[in-house]
């Protein structure tokens, strides 16, 4: 279990990491989002204040700080979360699938004009990172998720 922990624990403060970098947008503004590679509807909407790409921002930070929650708890760092082995097996395959979509399919990149070569492949990258270390983890510890042996 100890080698799932490292990879759980990896996958939690990226999480974290991750969670608070979409906070930084809000706070941070336009340049926070030009920075981390929104598109220019975002950004222009940035740029007017609307209300609804903040909320939207809170609640994509709030999904990922959930991913981070549920891998603390399947490494033992906070207390055990229902369904912890189906979050688990849903946030790697999500991660991968978001991962890997611009590499197998560079044709999904044309679906997106709006986005840099740059940000499709360094968030691809990061995601594909973020889900592998969930992936490892999940599969190291899964015996240890099951019911009978909380």
């Amino acid at each position: 279990m100890n080698n799932a922990r490292t990879w759980l624990l990896a996958s939690g403060w990226m999480s974290i990491a991750a969670s608070l970098a979409h906070l930084a947008c809000i706070a941070g503004g336009t340049t926070w989002y030009l920075f981390m590679g929104a598109p220019p509807g975002l950004v222009r909407a940035a740029e007017h204040g609307n209300e609804r790409l903040a909320i939207a921002t809170v609640l994509i930070a709030m999904i990922i700080f959930g991913w981070a929650a549920y891998a603390f708890s399947a490494a033992g760092f906070i207390r055990r979360l229902p369904f912890t082995r189906l979050a688990l097996a849903a946030i790697s395959f999500v991660l991968l699938a978001r991962g890997l979509s611009y590499f197998l399919f560079p044709v999904w990149s044309g679906w997106r004009p709006d986005l840099s070569q740059t940000f499709m492949v360094a968030s691809s990258l990061i995601t594909l990172i973020m889900g592998l270390c969930f992936a490892f983890g999940t599969w190291q510890a899964w015996p240890h998720l099951s019911r009978r042996t909380n």
